[in-house]
């Protein structure tokens, strides 16, 4: 009879666990500086294009979402919705899921999104992003303003 040895992997101690999410929380914040004071929409921008914008020339949902941070990083919160309306939803996905990694890692209960909230979001947000993403690239008025 063959005995199979199964590698186990040690959950990360108390200090590790504590120590991941206020680390990512640095790196967030190093990297919100960084989109603050540098303008990607400058020439000679050191931040990526999007690839699919690249490959296709059509706008992406996620396309100015990147400067549309900086704008709003920057105090012009109307212009960071010009390039794209879903900077303070994403904003408040990073923070809310943040602040539940650390809630959690600290022994405390995670917030918790009602039912019937996250089967709305799962079935609503991917048909909102497709149509916000087809009425982007209409070359037409109203819809024109969409792009960034």
């Amino acid at each position: 009879m063959c005995h199979m040895h199964v590698a186990t992997v040690a959950a990360p101690s108390g200090l590790w666990r504590r120590a991941m999410p206020l680390a990512c929380g640095c790196a967030l914040a190093a990297a919100g500086a960084y989109v603050a004071l540098n303008d990607p929409s400058a020439a000679g921008s050191r931040f990526p294009s999007c690839y699919f914008h690249s490959t296709t020339g059509l706008w992406c949902p996620g396309c100015g979402l990147t400067r549309g941070f900086h704008q709003l990083l920057t105090g012009h919160p109307l212009a960071a919705l010009g390039y794209n309306i879903f900077v303070p939803l994403v904003l408040v996905a990073i923070v809310g899921s943040w602040l539940n990694w650390v809630r959690t890692s600290w022994g405390q209960r995670a917030y918790r999104v009602p039912a019937w909230a996250s089967r709305a979001t799962a079935t609503v947000l991917p048909v909102v992003l497709v149509l916000y993403a087809v009425l982007r690239n209409i070359p037409a008025a109203p819809f024109r303003a969409l792009a960034p």
